[in-house]
């Protein structure tokens, strides 16, 4: 397990463990985290797991595959740096700490 802080728009902080394996969106939706819809169901097929990942950890994370990247277009206010897709972070030992953040919605 490794803690993930998932912060709400309005500041209101979630520190969980997520098993290692999983991906921070299924951390999300396991721990009922609100502000991660996961329409999908972390097929890459939409970009209702949007968030904002802490400015460092951008450089830990590896980097967005092309789908994700399309995905993003579609995704509320995306930040060229920081947005990922929740479903497309696999979490592992290495992501203990990460802090990532909502955005205002989700589309």
């Amino acid at each position: 397990m490794v803690k993930i802080t998932y912060i709400e728009f309005g500041g209101t902080e979630h520190v969980v463990d997520v098993p290692v394996g999983s991906t921070v969106m299924e951390g999300a939706r396991d721990n009922g985290i609100p502000g991660i819809d996961a329409d999908c169901g972390g097929a890459c097929a939409c970009s209702t797991c949007h968030v904002y990942v802490a400015p460092d950890w951008v450089d830990k994370l590896p980097e967005r595959d092309p789908m994700e990247e399309d995905m993003l277009d579609f995704a509320f206010e995306p930040d060229p740096v920081r947005s990922r897709l929740t479903c497309q972070i696999k979490v592992t030992e290495a992501l203990d700490g990460l802090v990532v953040n909502m955005p205002e919605k989700q589309i």
